[in-house]
């Protein structure tokens, strides 16, 4: 459960600190209500995994997000054990708030930034819930390794040399990370897919990440044999050849998310994924979804309410309340899924069977 303690209202607080307060406090009650329905959290039965995008989490285009967004944001984690967030700005700042809220409980990792224009200052971090998801120690970014090819020596055209060429590296460098809960053990890769070119840009980015991850989760060394791939792909159709990469290297998105919208704006995509590369011991997937944050959070009916905080950065009035409100929660809805982590029937029964089938093979020895 957040820390809810700076709710209460001091004496020293502003009007409008006053006003935010019992404000986030009447939304904090309908927030957990429309939250009830995600499943609850039950040690060494579930993991309840979630991602989202929290827009420009904080770069401050409209300013620090204001006081009462932070809850929510932290509201909503709480109700996951483990979250992959994308746009984690590089100061912190945002991030840092939330967890403050969330209690000694959580922790989090972040990446560095990927450095450039096309990193845009971001990083991409995982929050979990250290009660229940045991980081294991696993923590690297993703570096596309060169192409090799063996061509004739300029030298000596009658031997070939080893030709490396660099890899095309992803715009924002995902993080992969190894987690435990209960008798799961698994590999979350945590990616921001490019936004805004081609379609063709975006197939080569995925076509990359599909290839060195298929190899990496059948590498006999691998730290773990289950691999989650999720993150904002930027891919809102299914039938796409970004997509289908990922489907002909066998990574799996969850038939609960078939109908699932993660954009709010007005076309409505699924921008936001969570694959599975299945094995034959593979999660079971119980349940799943997508939260629709402005049903109650900065709904459409309370612009006037905000009216005198849509500002920018610099103070100056925002033009569009519903552009703000991105800002203060995200133009992204969180995507979650529901894995069953329980095995210990079937753990035993396997043994049982091994057991029995050992039993019945002749015993070797005999005379000499």
């Amino acid at each position: 459960m957040p820390d809810y303690q700076n709710l209460k209202i001091e004496a020293t607080d502003s009007s409008e600190l006053v006003i935010q307060k019992k404000r986030a406090v009447e939304k904090l009650i309908e927030l957990r209500e429309q939250l009830s329905s995600i499943p609850e959290s039950r040690l060494n039965y579930n993991l309840l995994l979630a991602t989202w995008n929290i827009r420009e989490f904080d770069s401050g285009t409209y300013g620090d997000r204001i006081f009462e967004a932070n809850y929510y944001i932290a509201e909503i984690i709480s109700k996951f054990d483990i979250v992959a967030i994308q746009e984690v700005n590089k100061s912190l700042s945002g991030l840092k708030k939330v967890m403050a809220i969330l209690g000694d409980a959580w922790e989090y990792i972040v990446s560095d930034v990927t450095e450039g224009t096309r990193g845009n200052d971001e990083r991409i971090a995982y929050v979990y819930n250290s009660r229940k998801v045991q980081f294991g120690g696993l923590a690297g970014e993703l570096v596309i390794p060169p192409k090799e090819e063996r061509i004739p020596d300029p030298q000596n055209p009658q031997k070939k040399i080893t030709k490396f060429t660099s890899a095309s590296q992803l715009w924002r460098t995902p993080l992969i990370s190894g987690f435990s809960a209960g008798w799961a053990k698994f590999m979350l890769c945590n990616v921001h897919i490019k936004w805004g070119e081609s379609e063709m840009s975006r197939k080569e980015e995925i076509d990359h990440l599909a290839g060195f991850l298929t190899k990496r989760s059948e590498d006999p060394t691998a730290w773990a044999r289950k691999l989650i791939l999720l993150g904002d792909f930027n891919i809102g159709d299914s039938t796409s050849d970004s997509f289908e990469l990922l489907t002909q290297a066998n990574y799996e998105s969850p038939q609960v998310h078939d109908d699932v919208t993660t954009t709010v704006g007005i076309k409505k995509l699924q921008y936001d994924r969570i694959f599975i590369k299945e094995r034959a011991d593979g999660f079971e997937i119980e349940n799943g979804g997508a939260i629709d944050m402005f049903k109650h959070l900065f709904k459409d009916s309370e612009e006037e309410i905000y009216k005198d905080l849509v500002r920018k950065k610099d103070g100056t009035p925002a033009k569009r309340y519903i552009q703000w409100r991105t800002h203060q929660l995200s133009d992204h809805q969180p995507l979650w899924v529901e894995f069953r982590i329980q095995y210990e029937d079937e753990f035993l029964e396997k043994i049982r069977d091994a057991n029995n089938l050992n039993r019945q093979q002749p015993q070797g020895g005999g005379a000499t």
